[in-house]
């Protein structure tokens, strides 16, 4: 389902095997404690990678699930699909506070929820030959959670760029989500994306931020996701003056 693994002071968090990683309440709760794990070995100078094998990252909330969960009422499907939004915002909230840079090696689709999972990162790095990132909702005919669609706006500078993703269900491919701030970098592989995000997360602990300082930076940068997420800024100074 996933594993965390410590190479030197970058931790890599991987959705593994070959499925479309869909997140249903099992994955969700093991991914929040993998992060919970991060956050507790959390030193001066670490970073957070998370990849996804296969040739997606994550296609979104487990709807086959919901399904097989609800005795086949689409009432009780529907809930169980709430119950997964309402699981999936504190994990949001978890990338968001983690006292460490964070990577998304996206090295397949991001569709829908695992969009908003890799956009929940600070920096998002995807490969070129395969994959695209595409937000379902509006093609599906469901409205977006208040919280992604605040993430979106404060993630993505150009109302035009968001216009299209959620309101077109544009499917971007890698080179084009580069252009549109989408994404950060483009890489021919998937091994060369991980390879790529490995890099750089080791120039990024090079530099041995506090990581309480760090994510205390995030949060301020993007108050209006704080608000949603129920997260708080708080001023710290470690400086010696």
């Amino acid at each position: 389902m996933c594993t965390l693994q410590k190479r030197n002071n970058l931790f890599i968090l991987t959705l593994t095997g070959s499925d479309q990683h869909r997140l249903n309440p099992t994955l969700i709760a093991t991914i929040r404690s993998l992060l919970s794990e991060v956050k507790s070995q959390s030193t001066p100078g670490t970073a957070l990678i998370t990849v996804g094998e296969g040739n997606f990252f994550s296609n979104g909330f487990d709807l086959a699930w919901a399904s097989s969960q609800s005795n086949g009422s689409p009432s009780e499907a529907v809930n169980l699909l709430r119950h997964m939004v309402k699981l999936f915002k504190p994990l949001v909230a978890d990338l968001i506070s983690l006292p460490m840079p964070t990577i998304a090696a996206v090295t397949g689709h991001a569709a829908a929820a695992g969009l908003l999972l890799a956009m929940s990162h600070d920096y998002v790095m995807m490969r070129r030959d395969r994959g695209v990132l595409y937000m379902s909702e509006v093609d599906l005919g469901m409205t977006l959670p208040d919280y992604f669609t605040v993430v979106m706006r404060e993630k993505v500078a150009r109302a035009e760029v968001r216009r299209d993703v959620l309101l077109r269900g544009v499917k971007v491919k890698a080179d084009e989500a580069v252009v549109k701030g989408l994404v950060d970098s483009a890489y021919d592989s998937a091994e060369m994306t991980v390879a790529g995000a490995v890099k750089f997360g080791e120039e990024l602990v090079k530099r041995k931020w506090d990581g309480e300082v760090y994510g205390e930076i995030r949060k301020a940068l993007y108050p209006e996701m704080c608000n949603v997420l129920g997260l708080t800024a708080k001023s710290v100074v470690k400086a010696r003056l």
